[in-house]
């Protein structure tokens, strides 16, 4: 259920910290990564712990884990005080750090102007192999020339791979750069310090992480389980303790496609089930089938089959499947299948599952057939269930006369020459091998030799095994047929029943429909019958004259009121209009006729005699032609009125500074357009936008909308002190 909610869970973030913890409970030093991936723990513990607790649902199991999640918040703020997400170690993680910091950023600073001054004097251009400063050996150093080195007094770090070009570091920076050296030795060492500081606060808690580390890898692996059965269209399968298993169209996990089910079981009616049928048929996939569904069901997941699946606990699964065949071992393929054979005869119990491929294969087939039945036998014999896939035909008659063993076949379409993959329990499989043969194109006579060779014990075999599978066939169409009859009258009674709730409620409806018509005509002539009484009622009363035209008197003077009020809020304006400004400002009041009210100009007219004319909160272009220049309104009883007081609140209540951090791009440009239009009007000549460090996307998208801005004269990153490179400094026209 949880799976199928439409909020993720919040699994993500979860890392083995295990190596880290026994690292800091010894007093070592953890390096940034590791500090996040804590951090990362510390949050993915908090989040599925509210997650799970909050949770409408209830699951029992998952929210017991998820209470025992400890939640150290005075360790996750550390961290993330002094982490930054690239595994940087911030300025803010210690004073120290900071001040040592600054101090190296003033020794740059002055090391760059020194240099910048070098580079760019006339006396130096020949000499340099370009105008350029870089560093070697954390020092910083400009490209010379080879064949001016003797006449440019400095320090040589290196050079090019040509020698052409020497980076010499000018002596008159050598004591500035050993200062700078001095101040990088101290934030390193200020960093351990820092990093140790917090190994050890990690290893305080190391008992309580361990905790967490414990059930968070049980809730992953609940939910891991989970994917795993909904990738395959899992199931729970019946566990029993009577030691048989039946699996429902079970199908290999890692098959995909259109994938023909298997359908066995054992344990119930036989204990030993022998598998034949072509190569290539699918007997060694339904052997690996089988022990894959014992193993998942032992640990604790769901198998990909059909409900009624029903699979038993053994203490052993043992299996002989593929060829060993080694020659640094001197292993032929029977004899490495025998090695594993004889370890497991050893080992097995009567609790184990024994799944043996090609049982005797790899040596003479009369002695193989012999020795293949001998094992058989003495497995079944000691009660141990067993499943094995085989060619010989002998072990066929063995399964028919020995009880509690049962045959078993994958079949084969002998017209297409095709097998399909379904395994047929309770029928050998035939060899068709002169049926093949014949639609190859053997010539006829040559098959009939070849049958005339078997013996009749052989013949009587294969006639019966004919005649099983074709009666088998017969009966699995009838079958196949009945349960085609079965599922359409079970379609036919669905349908007849939804017709019959169909009618019932079509029924209903009607029914409340009639009552519903009858309800409102008695309440529709109910209210007629009312209209006529009221209607008598006014006729009887004769009202006088005097008291009509009272009454149209009121009416007019309240008319005449209301336009008072729409006239004293609206002002139009009277006379004729004035001439066309000329020479518009920013910050003009002026009339615009085609809205009746007033303005203030925003920005200058463009070419195309286009006005941006600010009324109230909301922004037009107009012609300049629709426009009367006016002048300022006179505060009446020391309040403003119109443009005025929109000027005057913009002034009291803007900021100096805009936040935009924690937004998305285009959340932060609306906000930003609306900050620049107020900050103009209210007056402010600086302006600073708040779009904080973090990946640079949000502080691109603002700078590239300031570019060109019609109210923006320029606009840089903040200096030191002002918030670096986490703000923007805007300057307006």
């Amino acid at each position: 259920y949880l799976l199928q909610l439409p909020q993720e869970v919040p699994l993500r973030g979860i890392r083995d910290i295990r190596s880290s913890l026994r690292k800091a409970e010894l007093g070592g030093i953890l390096e940034p990564d590791e500090l996040l991936d804590v951090l990362s723990t510390l949050n993915a513990g908090r989040r599925i712990k509210n997650y799970l607790l909050n949770c409408e649902q209830k699951f029992p199991h998952l929210q017991e884990l998820a209470s025992k999640i400890i939640l150290v918040k005075e360790l996750e703020e550390e961290i993330s005080s002094c982490i930054g997400e690239s595994g940087e170690v911030l300025d803010s993680a210690s004073a120290e750090l900071a001040a040592i910091r600054r101090q190296i950023q003033v020794y740059q600073n002055r090391i760059r102007e020194k240099l910048d001054n070098i580079i760019h004097s006339s006396s130096m251009q020949k000499m340099l192999q370009e105008p350029i400063i870089t560093i070697r050996n954390d020092r910083y150093v400009i490209p010379l020339k080879q064949e001016y080195k003797g006449q440019f007094s400095g320090i040589i770090h290196d050079q090019s791979a040509s020698g052409a070009t020497l980076f010499i570091e000018p002596m008159v920076i050598v004591e500035m750069n050993n200062q700078l050296r001095q101040l990088k030795v101290k934030e390193e060492a200020e960093i351990k310090k820092i990093l140790q500081l917090l190994a050890n606060k990690i290893g305080s808690y190391s008992q309580e992480l361990k905790i967490n580390i414990k059930c968070l890898a049980k809730i992953d692996f609940i939910f891991a389980k989970g994917r795993l059965s909904e990738k395959f269209d899992g199931v729970e399968p019946i566990l029993n303790k009577e030691g048989y298993f039946k699996i429902v169209a079970g199908r290999h996990p890692l098959l995909t496609g259109n994938v023909v089910p298997i359908s066995l079981e054992l344990g119930k009616n036989f204990r030993t089930l022998i598998i034949t049928g072509p190569n290539t048929g699918g007997k060694t996939v339904s052997l690996k089938t089988v022990g894959l569904f014992v193993l998942l069901a032992q640990s604790g997941l769901h198998v990909p089959a059909k409900y009624g699946t029903e699979l038993t606990v053994f203490s052993n699964l043992f299996c002989d499947i593929g060829d060993e065949q080694s020659i640094e071992q001197n292993l032929s393929t029977f004899s490495s299948h025998m090695k594993n054979i004889i370890d497991i005869v050893h080992r097995a119990d009567y609790n184990s599952l024994v799944l043996l491929d090609e049982l005797g294969a790899g040596t003479d087939p009369t002695e193989g057939a012999a020795l293949a039945r001998a094992i058989l036998e003495y497995f079944h014999n000691k009660g141990i269930k067993t499943i094995a896939t085989t060619h010989y035909s002998e072990l066929k008659s063995f399964a028919f006369s020995q009880p509690e063993v049962e045959n078993a076949s994958v079949e084969f379409d002998a017209e297409s020459l095709r097998p399909t993959y379904r395994l047929l329990i309770g029928l050998p499989g035939r060899s068709n091998a002169f049926y093949i043969s014949s639609r190859l194109g053997l010539p006829q006579e040559i098959v009939d030799r070849a049958r005339s060779m078997l013996s009749e014990e052989e013949l009587k075999i294969e006639n019966m095994i004919e005649d099983i599978q074709e009666n088998k066939r017969i009966s699995l169409r009838e079958r196949e047929e009945a349960e085609k009859i079965k599922l359409e009258l079970a379609s036919l009674k669905n349908k007849l029943e939804l017709e019959r709730r169909k009618w019932d409620e079509e029924k209903e409806k009607i029914r409340a429909k009639a009552r519903e018509e009858a309800l409102q005509l008695i309440k529709r002539t109910k209210r007629q019958a009312e209209e006529i009484i009221q209607e008598l009622k006014r006729a009887s009363q004769e009202a006088a004259e005097r008291e009509k035209q009272l009454i149209i008197q009121k009416t007019k003077e309240r008319i005449n009121n209301l336009h008072s009020e729409l006239s004293e809020q609206y002002p139009k304006q009277v006379g004729s209009r004035g001439p066309v400004p000329k020479k518009l400002k920013a910050g003009e009041l002026v009339f615009v006729h085609s809205l009746n009210q007033k303005g203030q100009v925003v920005a200058e007219p463009d070419q195309d005699g286009q006005v941006v004319v600010q009324i109230g909160i909301l922004k037009i272009n107009t012609k300049l032609t629709d426009l009367e220049r006016i002048q300022e309104e006179i505060k009446v009883g020391g309040t403003e009125k119109g443009i005025g007081k929109i000027l005057s609140s913009k002034t009291t209540d803007i900021s100096p500074e805009l936040d935009l951090r924690g937004m998305n791009s285009d959340d932060a440009l609306q906000e930003l357009e609306k900050y620049l239009d107020d900050a103009y009007l209210a007056g402010l000549k600086e302006a600073r936008i708040n779009h904080g460090k973090g990946t640079g996307v949000l502080r691109n998208s603002v700078q590239q909308y300031l570019q060109g801005h019609r109210l923006v004269s320029e606009y840089r990153l903040g200096k030191y002190g002002e918030g670096g490179d986490g703000v923007t400094i805007v300057k307006f026209e």
